[in-house]
């Protein structure tokens, strides 16, 4: 089992702010891209943002110009700051690399750390 420790989660009013942290145990993150999920209650899991080896970043339409994903290699860090929250932003936030949908590692909760609850109020 893979140990992912994902932080900086908790309870915001709509249009606040939050930074969520990543930091593995380990060479986890090892694929060309690396991201960060998010699953809500009764969803299935979504990928939000993701950066490449080469520091290219891809953002989900539902988060562009609100979210910025980042990486600190000298700390094995992984960053998700979280600007102007909805409350359609609830959701348990969590990194991993990014596996293809063909990957069985995608849904296999061994690879997956326990990621960070983010809640949006009104």
């Amino acid at each position: 089992q893979v140990h992912l420790r994902e932080s900086g989660g908790g309870v915001v009013e709509s249009g606040g702010s939050l930074r969520l942290s990543c930091r593995p145990s380990g060479n986890i993150l090892v694929l060309p891209v690396v991201g960060w999920y998010r699953q809500a209650p009764g969803k299935q899991r979504e990928l939000v943002a993701s950066i490449t080896s080469g520091d290219s970043l891809t953002y989900a339409d539902f988060v562009q110009g609100r979210f910025t994903i980042s990486r600190d290699n000298t700390k094995n860090t992984l960053y998700l700051q979280m600007d102007n929250l909805k409350p359609e932003d609830t959701a348990t936030y969590l990194c991993n690399n990014v596996y293809s949908e063909y990957d069985p590692r995608l849904w296999d909760q061994d690879y997956w750390g326990q990621g960070t609850q983010v809640t949006v109020t009104l």
